[in-house]
């Protein structure tokens, strides 16, 4: 199906930076930023996303993640599967020949998305304030090109995210990534979890906010 690039989508920014998360973390990327959310995660660091930015056409948006000297590109947000024409970025940017990540807070439908994407899906723990909202069915879409992230703010978020790995043998169907929220667990602390209990996940930290102190733009 041919995808119009006369759409329109709200774009909070396009920026240029390193990857600073998941399995491509470290390489050259463009994010393209796109406004709204349904979701107020205690810890979000994006709020700014929640509304504004401008509106563009799809064809606009390629066009200048092509002036960019690389081929990986990020479609985040906010929450960029609640704009219906991301859908149609996300085929228009593979069909450009492009490498595609999408991160997604997975309580919208993904089975929608490109099958060339890399879907980075975002499990709520209880202490985002939004684990009600995730949609469990999201778990069967997944596949090896995907990955499936666990934000953790305490020892309790630990606990309930080791659930789940087992209860949905998650490691068999994707790679897992846990993060620590800046400034409420030590990654140290949740190193140590991990290791103390042999967990098939890979531990990350927000690459960018080591590089630079501004956030936004990086």
């Amino acid at each position: 199906m041919q995808v119009s690039g006369a759409a329109t989508l709200r774009v909070s920014e396009i920026f240029f930076s390193l990857q600073g998360e998941a399995s491509r973390v470290g390489l050259p990327t463009v994010f393209v930023r796109l406004t709204g959310c349904p979701l107020r995660c205690v810890y979000c660091d994006t709020e700014y996303a929640f509304s504004g930015g401008e509106t563009q056409t799809l064809a606009t948006i390629l066009a200048r993640v092509q002036a960019f000297p690389t081929r990986h590109v990020t479609v985040t947000g906010g929450e960029p599967l609640a704009q219906r024409a991301c859908i149609d970025l996300l085929t228009l940017l593979c069909d450009a020949g492009l490498e595609v990540s999408l991160e997604t807070s997975g309580t919208l439908d993904i089975a929608t998305v490109d099958a060339r994407v890399a879907r980075i899906v975002d499990l709520k723990t209880p202490a985002s304030g939004e684990v009600a909202r995730n949609l469990w069915s999201n778990i069967g879409h997944l596949t090896p090109r995907d990955e499936l992230k666990f934000v953790l703010a305490d020892a309790e978020d630990y606990a309930w995210a080791v659930e789940q790995i087992h209860q949905h043998r998650l490691a068999e169907r994707c790679a897992l990534l846990f993060s620590a929220v800046q400034g409420q667990l030590s990654p140290t602390q949740l190193a140590d979890w991990i290791l103390r209990d042999g967990l098939p996940v890979r531990l990350q930290v927000q690459l960018h906010k080591l590089l630079w102190t501004e956030v936004r733009g990086r």
